[in-house]
């Protein structure tokens, strides 16, 4: 009996039909853990998808690139959508994805991810529709689980840094049924109530555990609240939707308390301060002022018609004094210079010739008599002495 032989190319393209004709191999889904995972030059990527009990090569090509929405790495857990098919060459089968996407916690990353693109194309995320925190809010708002790190964490903060501050606590479902429709209830509630800032959050968790945090209806609630909101989910790692919808993000409660929650001693230490440097500064203006007051008052009094007359009058009896003390100078010049002058007159003066016994001699008719040729025998003369005079006639002329 003879037997059929075939050759391994033959064995190879049968079996690739096999799987070709089977519909699930053109269609299946495979869920299972991502290793020896390469990037390819091409654009290719090559993995392997392992379980606990066994393994199976795969490839996306590059042209199904699109199907994949996350940076995928080694360790991931995935859900693979392709089909099964053999390589002729070598006879193997392997997996051709054409769509991954996470496993679990991964399909809540996608839809996250969504989210976040469709709110942001819409403009939730705007800068320019962030409103400004109150720096002086007096009542804080906040939305959050009743028991829990979180609400404790804000009242410590809260009293630590303001003891005046009023707290006022919704008390809302933060994870699980019927969450989303407290927190919003909770937004909706002290908005309306009017306080001046809300701090809307949790403790951290699972993306699971925060997903309320994620759901459209709260960021809408969030974007269209009046008052001011800080969200505050999770730890700093973690972001939700609220997040990124919130006119302020608090990477955790305590931080979003002291953001809302202005530091009263802190701004009390700030007062004083800048009271005495506006004391100081107010000392200082009015000392510059006095001065510059002094300086124009003596301007003024240097100016004034009273000052003038002042000064005149000084001046006045500087000149006098001046002029005295000149007239009394020039006095004791002309004394001394009368002096001098009596002195050398009292040298040729007369009356001291006569006083020596000298006299004086004159005609009849008073004309002094120098010479014995002027008068004649029989004249009559008149000598002066120096006390008296004496009336005489001449007897005898002698010429010698």
């Amino acid at each position: 009996m003879m037997k059929n032989v075939y050759s391994v190319g033959q064995v190879n393209t049968y079996i690739k039909n096999m799987f070709a004709q089977d519909f699930m191999m053109q269609r299946i889904s495979v869920k299972g853990e991502v290793s020896n995972c390469k990037y390819h030059t091409s654009g290719h990527i090559y993995f392997t998808l392992k379980d606990s009990v066994g393994a199976i090569s795969a490839i996306m090509f590059a042209g199904n690139r699109r199907g994949l929405k996350f940076p995928m790495k080694e360790g991931d857990k995935v859900v693979v959508t392709g089909s099964v098919e053999v390589y002729e060459r070598d006879g193997k089968y392997q997996l051709y994805a054409r769509e991954i996407e996470p496993d679990g916690a991964g399909s809540l990353f996608l839809k996250f991810e969504a989210l976040k693109r469709e709110l942001e194309e819409m403009g939730m995320f705007a800068p320019e529709y962030k409103r400004p925190i109150p720096k002086y809010a007096r009542t804080i708002g906040v939305v959050t689980a009743p028991t829990g790190a979180a609400v404790r964490d804000i009242q410590k903060i809260a009293a630590r840094r303001n003891p005046y501050v009023q707290l006022i606590l919704y008390p809302a479902l933060v994870q699980g049924e019927g969450a989303v429709e407290s927190i919003i209830n909770g937004i909706h509630a002290l908005d309306a109530y009017g306080v001046d800032v809300m701090i809307v959050g949790r403790g951290g968790g699972s993306i699971e555990d925060l997903w309320a945090f994620n759901e459209e209806e709260v960021a809408r609630a969030i974007f269209e609240c009046d008052t001011p909101v800080i969200s505050a989910v999770g730890h700093e790692t973690d972001t939700t939707i609220a997040d990124f919808v919130a006119d302020l993000r608090a990477s955790t409660p305590s931080a979003a308390a002291e953001l809302a929650v202005f530091d009263y001693y802190a701004v009390k230490e700030q007062l004083l301060a800048a009271e005495n440097r506006m004391r100081f500064m107010l000392t200082q203006k009015i000392d510059q002022n006095r001065m510059k007051l002094e300086h124009y008052r003596t301007r003024l009094q240097a100016a004034s018609p009273a000052g003038k007359l002042r000064e005149n009058r000084r001046y006045a009896v500087d000149l006098e004094e001046k002029l005295k003390h000149r007239m009394e100078q020039i006095l004791t010049e002309k004394r001394h210079r009368l002096a001098l002058l009596s002195g050398q007159l009292e040298g040729v003066s007369p009356a001291k010739k006569l006083s020596q016994g000298y006299s004086y001699v004159a005609d009849s008719e008073g004309k002094p008599v120098t010479e014995a040729s002027q008068v004649l025998p029989g004249d009559e003369l008149q000598i002066h002495l120096y006390k008296g005079r004496l009336k005489a006639k001449v007897t005898e002329v002698s010429s010698e």
